[in-house]
């Protein structure tokens, strides 16, 4: 389900949506679709799409299936790419092609996996590292991009996935060794870690790797999109 909010900044719009649906902030994901900054001629304006679960859970009980779902998609990805369906994959397709180009770079997009819920676009080109950026920030803009572009074509049902040289599934496997690191770091240091701000797919797999060990737990802090997930010793 989807809903959308406004305010003059991210927690403001943020806040309508916690005092509207009555949930927490972390029982959502939350996407940017407008953002202007306070000038002296105008207040600041923000609007964003809220994702919510028919059944919301926290952030650390929905940690598991966020995660199976992430392998469905990782597993089940075609080798050969799939043929698009419909105008609304051919057009979204040529929508994230045509971004790339105006960004002044070549890549070939095609599909490489879809189900009921989200379709994945693989992206080749020898500019990958500069369309991945830092810690995927570029590719989470383009995605970002794809999908408020989906949602103008009457689609805000289904996610846009980006990936590239599969980092999506490398960075998955580097949090989880992040994960199991800070877990020992607080044993031996007997104190809790702060990790560095995440959105809320990456955070979901620290909570989910975590999440059996019985002396550790997690937990998130701060506001808005990218909060920091806390790793703790239990009880201490």
């Amino acid at each position: 389900m989807t809903y959308e909010f406004e305010g003059k900044n991210d927690r403001e719009a943020i806040e309508k949506a916690v005092a509207e649906l009555g949930i927490e902030s972390d029982q959502f994901d939350v996407e940017i679709l407008e953002s202007q900054k306070k000038t002296l001629f105008k207040s600041g304006h923000v609007k964003i799409r809220i994702h919510v679960a028919d059944n919301p859970k926290s952030e650390s009980e929905s940690a598991t299936t966020a995660e199976k779902d992430s392998t469905l998609n990782v597993s089940n990805r075609s080798s050969t790419p799939l043929i698009p369906q419909g105008e609304v994959e051919q057009k979204i397709i040529d929508f994230v092609k045509s971004v790339i180009e105006k960004m002044g770079y070549d890549a070939s997009v095609e599909l490489s996996f879809r189900d009921e819920r989200k379709i994945e676009l693989r992206l080749s080109s020898e500019h990958s590292s500069i369309l991945i950026g830092r810690k995927g920030k570029n590719l989470d803009a383009l995605q970002l991009l794809a999908n408020v572009y989906a949602g103008h074509l009457g689609r805000e049902d289904i996610r846009v996935i980006l990936d590239i040289e599969n980092y999506r599934l490398r960075r998955e496997e580097s949090l989880v060794q992040l994960a199991y690191s800070m877990a020992d770091k607080v044993r031996i240091r007997k104190t809790s870690v702060l990790l560095e701000p995440m959105n809320p797919f990456e955070r979901r797999i620290i909570h989910t790797t975590l999440n059996d060990i019985p002396d550790v737990e997690t937990k998130s802090e701060g506001e808005g999109l990218y909060k920091q997930v806390r790793v703790m010793l239990k009880n201490f």
